[in-house]
């Protein structure tokens, strides 16, 4: 599988990466290789990736806990208090192996420690691998607000090995499928019409070039987002709102990453329909799909309520007005699209009929 070049850094494919990776260790002598994981790339995946670097490195394993709710500065402050105190320098390397939490978490922590110091990231799961793993941001959680803090700073190179999706259960491979699906129907119909037919998701290994593909066109016209880049937020303005709300409320199961957008590229498909043109046909057809691969959540008056008030908090709000990323046609996009609140209700009655 070919390398994938972005703006600074290549993005490396199996035993590609690790070639590439042993050869830029013995180049640079790191003063020490830090490894950033958590409780679950641990235990399944350091030993094999471990296993295929060659040569003698000082290394230290700094572990984290996993999810979502651990996205935090209190988390970061615990990593750059474990560097210190394990003799960083500015000469050191941080690896992060690991999901989009902990590369983005990870990211962030390497960027900001000693004014920055050099890091890989190496994701592990099917979301990271397409979304993460291109386009440079990183950053933490403030509360249940999603991605409030952080900067965009792109690592030495990312590392996608897939033989690591064997480790992750069903509804993690779910989570990461939506945001293909997603990168389906903001830039390419074929691509779409591809992935909607896929039954069993152990066949998606070799879509995931094609994603990273995607996005890297994407984000190599416009990387600090500032016009064309928007389009990969579809799903996401509403989709973080709910992901939030659901992480926050004790009462609610935490939906992951791509269970939120999912909802999230439902909803803001109706809402591509009301105003910016996109068919019935193709709302049915995204509707049909996502409800096939993710349950339908139940939303009360009192839930959608907040998810709205959340709304205000989306990144990408300029001049206190919430600005949505909607479809024209499966594979064509409008940016800043401003909508009437009142079509809100409207987008969470159709969700759920």
């Amino acid at each position: 599988m070919d390398s994938i070049v972005s703006d600074s850094y290549s993005v490396h494919f199996n035993a590609t990466a690790f070639n590439v990776l042993n050869s830029h260790l013995v180049k640079k002598a790191y003063s020490t290789i830090f490894i950033l994981v958590d409780e679950n790339t641990h235990e399944l995946c350091l030993a094999n990736f471990m296993s295929q670097i060659s040569g003698d490195y000082h290394y230290e394993i700094i572990e984290i806990e996993s999810g979502e709710i651990n996205k935090t500065i209190e988390t970061c402050v615990g990593v750059w208090e474990a560097l210190s105190e394990l003799g960083a320098d500015r000469k050191s390397l941080l690896i992060n192996l690991g999901g989009g939490v902990l590369t983005d978490l990870g990211g962030f922590v390497a960027s900001t420690f000693k004014r920055g110091i050099d890091f890989i990231n190496v994701p592990t799961t099917l979301l990271s691998m397409v979304d993460a793993s291109v386009g440079g941001k990183t950053g933490v959680d403030l509360g249940p607000l999603k991605n409030q803090i952080g900067v965009i700073n792109q690592p030495v190179m990312v590392l996608i090995v897939s033989d690591f999706l064997d480790t992750l259960e069903d509804r993690q491979m779910q989570s990461g499928f939506a945001e293909m699906l997603k990168h389906g129907l903001i830039k390419d119909e074929k691509y779409w019409n591809t992935l909607k037919r896929i039954d069993d998701l152990t066949e998606i290994k070799s879509q995931i070039l094609t994603s990273v593909q995607i996005k890297n066109e994407v984000v190599l016209q416009d990387p600090t987002e500032q016009n064309i880049r928007k389009i990969l937020n579809y799903g996401h303005t509403l989709g973080h709102a709910i992901e939030s709300y659901f992480l926050e409320n004790e009462a609610k199961e935490t939906l992951l990453h791509g269970e939120a957008i999912g909802i999230g590229m439902i909803l803001e498909g109706y809402l591509s329909y009301k105003l910016t043109g996109l068919s019935h046909d193709n709302l049915e057809e995204i509707k049909s799909t996502f409800l096939e691969h993710y349950p339908k959540v139940e939303f009360t008056d009192f839930d959608i309520e907040k998810i709205l008030e959340l709304l205000k908090y989306d990144k990408k709000n300029a001049h206190g007005k919430i600005n949505f990323v909607l479809l024209k046609t499966i594979g064509d996009t409008e940016i800043d699209v401003n909508v009437d609140s009142q079509l809100f209700a409207e987008a969470f009655a159709y969700y759920s009929e």
